[in-house]
């Protein structure tokens, strides 16, 4: 089997072009593959192999799927990886934990949500990384503008309890005129369960009585998000 080079040399030892921080200075960060920027966290591998090596085979072990990678326990990284101590563990999850609250800090100016995709935004990379089922719901002022967004339940691999009253007694605190509920499927599936059916009917009855709208419904999952008022189930 075809071994590269450097692979078996320190990152110190190649061309200055070739070594990741070198070529983040000179190239910029857009010219990086993940495991090139990985491999910047890491700092070093170990006797056998390069940072960037090392780097390689943990995106490889995670399918080069980094929210599956963000969803590792220190324990899991260090017993799984030779060269990753539980220093490199931490930088890596702190890492990926800094580039999802990224994604969120638009939210903080209140924006409008007009569609589904906006409350997925609004929501989803906060339920991405679970290994267990969370119930969110975002809530909005009159002009649909996102007042607020609060975990109502947590549950197990593969549902959680979800209490109505809990629901709208957050939603009057608000002030909110609608809301959008949304949860998560540990399982990666975005196709709603039949107590999923239920529940949401039974909570748009529930919001009419209050004239609070419950606007939608998200199921988030790996590869996006289901919406039940996009599939005309609201």
């Amino acid at each position: 089997m075809y071994v590269d080079p450097k692979e078996k040399i320190s990152i110190k030892g190649w061309a200055e072009e070739d070594r990741p921080r070198e070529k983040l200075l000179f190239k910029g960060k857009k010219q990086l593959t993940d495991a090139e920027l990985l491999a910047i966290i890491l700092g070093s591998g170990n006797r056998d192999e390069s940072a960037l090596g090392l780097a390689q085979r943990i995106l490889q072990a995670y399918n080069a799927d980094l929210n599956e990678l963000g969803r590792s326990s220190i324990k899991e990284l260090t017993d799984r990886f030779n060269g990753v101590g539980e220093a490199k563990a931490i930088s890596i999850i702190a890492a990926l934990e800094l580039g999802q609250r990224r994604q969120l800090l638009p939210l903080q100016k209140r924006p409008q949500i007009s569609s589904s995709k906006d409350a997925y935004l609004a929501l989803g990379p906060l339920l991405l990384d679970l290994s267990t089922e969370e119930f969110w719901i975002l809530l909005l002022n009159q002009a649909n503008r996102m007042i607020g967004r609060e975990k109502v339940s947590a549950g197990g691999l593969t549902s959680t309890v979800v209490d109505a009253r809990v629901i709208f007694k957050k939603a009057l605190e608000y002030n909110a005129a609608s809301l959008v509920l949304c949860h998560n499927h540990p399982s990666g599936s975005l196709r709603p369960s039949q107590p999923d059916l239920d529940l949401t009917q039974r909570l748009c009855k529930a919001g009419l009585q209050l004239d609070i709208l419950v606007q939608d419904h998200l199921i988030v999952g790996e590869s996006g998000y289901y919406s039940f008022a996009d599939e005309g189930l609201m």
